[in-house]
């Protein structure tokens, strides 16, 4: 439980320190994580709208999600597109793999990734490779536990992916040179 609360108060300061500012010159990929449709049952029949999670990264570290509802399934993806747009993070990607292994949960999806030797891959499920993926990440080891629910190991992932900090940042944070970071 502990553990739990220092990952969700740590993760709005860190979220925050972690924000691109602006979009203007950057390649942005946009990868759809899953479209939900709808149904509201009114005394007219039946009204049909959709929902899309859309992920989008720059694949150098770059890397937001955003959520879109619409009548139809492109304007959703749009609305969807626009929104992640809005909500991007930097993510410390070293050797094409993270810094150090993380855990994070958001609602009840938990996410376990930790950095992989060159040539492993992405081993990730579904809602999880596609944020690793365009984030830049091409050798990671990840686990989802607990909800199957895209929406929410997206964000988890997200989550995880924004407390990463390299050795760099550890020295700056802490005033000391590198070496004493690795060596103690």
């Amino acid at each position: 439980m502990l553990l739990a609360k220092q990952v969700s108060n740590s993760k709005n300061t860190k979220t925050k320190m972690n924000r691109v500012k602006t979009t203007q010159d950057l390649e942005l990929k946009e990868r759809l994580v899953a479209v939900n449709r709808v149904t509201k049952v009114t005394k007219g029949g039946r009204t049909f709208t959709f929902a899309a999670i859309v992920v989008v990264g720059n694949g150098n570290g770059i890397v937001g999600h955003g959520l879109g509802k619409a009548g139809e399934v492109t304007a959703a993806i749009a609305k969807a597109t626009e929104a992640a747009k809005k909500n991007l993070i930097q993510v410390p990607v070293l050797k094409g793999t993270i810094p150090h292994e993380q855990y994070a949960k958001f609602g009840g999806a938990r996410v376990y990734i930790q950095p992989a030797s060159e040539g492993t891959g992405v081993k990730a499920g579904g809602a999880m490779r596609a944020v690793l993926e365009s984030v830049g990440v091409n050798d990671v080891l990840a686990k989802a536990k607990g909800s199957s629910n895209p929406h929410n190991l997206v964000k988890a992932t997200i989550a995880a992916l924004a407390e990463l900090r390299d050795a760099r940042t550890v020295a700056q944070n802490r005033g000391v040179s590198l070496s004493t970071v690795f060596n103690g």
